[in-house]
């Protein structure tokens, strides 16, 4: 079989982040909508270090020879090319920034270059570092009788290359000066929107700090640490609660070793190789930006400029969603008819309202979820809180693994068992992803379900920035296969089979690869359509390959990561595959196979990844309405037509804009917008709180869906 229609991991992910810095070079966009994608750039690419970085520097000490399964590239060869093709990335995302910032410098804001400041901005910059600054700061320098002081993961530093003037010999030492988390990281001059970074004022007027020495140079940097901490099994052996085991390898996270060394403008080469050598950071991952090295400083700017509405996205508010009545209970509808709602478009406090009703219901015993992240001020968590104190056996399984966000999950587990809720952790090995609930209700002398299944996250915040989609329903069989995998985690153990729910890591890739050698007897008949988050799975993309070459349509929707090549004759010329960057972040997970009768539709908390096929706890739940699942059909079928913001990836491996010429442009995430506002005027006879904008100037917004029914 031809390896030709294989991609790397690593390289695919870059792709992807290129994507998203090409929504901040895209002039379509808002001017301070663009700074917030080379943001989201940035931020995407420091996650991207401290896990995929870290986790093949531990395998190229460890594991030298290993070779990933799809491109057979080693350790050494994956980090040369991931080094070499962040290095062709770095220098769009500094002109990308240096253009924003020449536009809002229009607009009020403006980032001063330290070196051309008029004498009266110098004179105040100046009293203020020595008034504010330079008291707070603390300096270290490096020689024999001073070791180096940690440099804190993502920390920004300023390194100065110092000779004492009392030093005949002329010896140089590297003295180290933080820009510390203390101080306000934008310093503006009174009364305008003229600002330097903290690091930079620190970094001009270093000379205060080392006044009895002569500096030679001077440069900002950052360190980036390995994150990808490990959990040893054998922990879970011991007499010991794993949030405690947890709670340890977070701090152990913040001292391990660093990979990648990042310095702002042109330091001197001196500087460089001392840094370099104290960190022990290879050459190829010794990084040099004109852009500032962290850009957590752009939500202090997106105060200044907020009443400036042209520089931001158009206002958009979930809305209520046209199928479900405002004033019945919401327990009593999902047992008339299952309801499938479309975040951002509809609005999750539907779902809220779902466990406060819960909480206050007589006749509800019990609520079960599972928790991998929520927001930090959760309207959720004061439900099942609620439900508790309310006499209510409630179960939350909260995964204290869930990465970045293991001292949240942490907390809100300490919160949860104070009011009365039973908390468990998840499996051993196992993470538990899954987006799951089940409520359990006395009907009589009968027992009844209501159970909610999710492509995304029980969190208030990502669901106004994620694409996700959620079903409720009272099927029976959706109740009773929930309670199992409910049982099973409780004692710590896995499903092995279910009626309706597609439950990993045992019975979720298995059905998965039936249903598609099942559209492969039907051939040029056949028909796959998936979305997903991404594609890595060997088993799952040779088996897709299988279809295409058996003459199958496959149409994948995959935003990030695709080890898939389509197009590749003999291999995968029946696959497209787009990915779709804009406003919002594809997240749902939807699995289409057949037409027809045949047609099967699933949505999923689940990627194409090996990691969520057979090492987490993941469900898939069919949509059993066929008016649902028409929608659901449709709602693909609209992202498959987008031309606005979807890249199709060719047989050449690279993405490309979907041309919309000659056709009426079509922006599949302010389409769905336009159509939550007008199910929502449609259900109460009120305009929603402000409509989306619209695809173009001239043009309502009507296209042609072509149907998967």
């Amino acid at each position: 079989m031809s390896e030709s229609f294989y991609d790397n991991r690593e390289l695919s992910w870059l792709k992807f982040n290129a994507r998203v810095l090409e929504e901040a070079r895209d002039e379509t966009t808002p001017l301070f909508e663009r700074l917030r994608f080379v943001q989201i750039f940035c931020s995407n690419l420091d996650e991207f270090f401290m896990i995929r970085v870290g986790s093949l520097q531990d395998k190229l000490l460890y594991e030298p020879k290993d070779r990933e399964n799809k491109t057979n590239m080693n350790a050494k060869e994956q980090l040369s090319a991931i080094a070499k093709r962040v290095k062709a990335l770095l220098p769009v995302k500094d002109e990308a920034y240096a253009e924003i910032m020449q536009g809002l410098s229009a607009c009020g804001v403006e980032h001063l270059n330290e070196d051309a400041l008029t004498p009266e901005e110098d004179a105040f910059l100046k009293a203020y570092f020595t008034r504010e600054v330079r008291p707070l700061l603390f300096t270290g320098v490096v020689d024999k009788k001073h070791p180096v002081p940690f440099l804190k993961n993502g920390g920004i530093y300023i390194g100065c290359l110092i000779r004492k003037k009392t030093d005949a010999s002329g010896k140089r030492t590297l003295g180290i000066l933080p820009a510390s988390d203390n101080l306000p990281r934008v310093v503006f001059l009174p009364g305008t929107g003229k600002f330097l970074l903290i690091e930079e004022l620190i970094r001009r007027y270093a000379k205060q700090v080392f006044s009895n020495f002569d500096i030679i140079s001077r440069c900002i940097f950052r360190v980036t640490r390995n994150a990808d901490i490990e959990i040893d099994e054998g922990l879970f052996d011991h007499d010991v609660d794993f949030r405690d085991v947890m709670s340890k390898l977070v701090k152990k996270r913040k001292k391990l070793r660093p990979v990648r060394l990042e310095f702002q403008g042109s330091p001197d080469g001196e500087t460089v190789s001392v840094l370099t050598k104290i960190l022990d950071v290879s050459d190829n991952y010794v990084f040099k930006q004109t852009a500032p090295l962290s850009m957590g400083f752009v939500s202090v700017l997106e105060k200044r400029l907020e009443k400036q509405a042209g520089l931001f996205f158009e206002p958009l508010v979930p809305q209520r969603s046209g199928a479900i009545l405002p004033d019945v209970p919401l327990i009593e509808q999902i047992k008339q008819h299952d309801i499938l709602l479309n975040y951002p478009y509809e609005n999750i406090n539907h779902f809220i309202n779902l466990l406060e009703e819960a909480a206050v219901n007589p006749d509800v015993s019990s609520i079960k979820i599972t928790l991998y992240r929520v927001a930090r001020d959760s309207k959720i968590i004061n439900a099942l809180n609620k439900a508790a104190e309310n006499g209510k056996d409630v179960l939350a399984l909260v995964e204290l693994r869930a990465r970045f966000d293991e001292e949240n999950n942490i907390g809100w587990s300490k919160q949860l068992e104070e009011a009365g809720v039973t908390v468990i952790y998840g499996l051993e090995e196992l993470k538990v992803h899954s987006k799951l609930l089940l409520i359990t209700l006395r009907d009589g002398n009968n027992v009844r379900y209501i159970t909610q299944v999710g492509t995304g996250n029980y969190n208030e915040r990502t669901s106004r920035l994620y694409t996700d989609l959620t079903l409720m329903t009272s099927d029976e069989d959706f109740g009773a296969d929930a309670s199992v995998v409910f049982n099973a985690l409780m004692v710590g153990s896995t499903v092995e089979s279910t009626n309706r729910l597609l439950v990993a890591p045992k019975g979720l890739k298995s059905r998965l690869v039936s249903y598609i050698d099942n559209e492969i007897t039907y051939g040029r008949d056949g028909y796959i359509g998936i979305k997903i988050n991404s594609l890595t799975d060997r088993d799952l993309i040779e088996k897709l390959a299988e279809a295409s070459r058996a003459g199958v349509t496959v149409e994948l929707i995959v935003r990030g990561i695709c080890c898939l090549i389509p197009g590749v004759e003999g291999a995968t010329e029946n696959i497209r595959v787009i990915s779709i960057v804009g406003r919002f972040l594809e997240h749902s997970r939807i699995y289409i196979f057949g037409r027809g009768d045949r047609r099967r539709v699933y949505i999923s908390s689940a990627d194409f990844m090996t990691r969520n096929t057979e090492r987490r706890v993941e469900v898939a739940a069919p949509i059993l309405d066929t008016s649902l699942a028409n929608r659901v059909c449709d709602l693909f079928s609209t992202m498959l037509s987008d031309n606005v913001k979807a890249r199709e990836l060719g047989a050449d491996g690279k993405y490309k804009r979907v041309s919309s010429a000659g056709r009426i442009p079509l922006n599949s995430q302010l389409y769905f917008y336009d159509e939550a506002y007008k199910s929502a005027a449609a259900a109460t006879g009120i305009i929603g709180e402000k409509p989306p904008a619209k695809q173009n100037a001239d043009a309502p917004i009507k296209v042609r869906i072509r149907r998967i029914h």
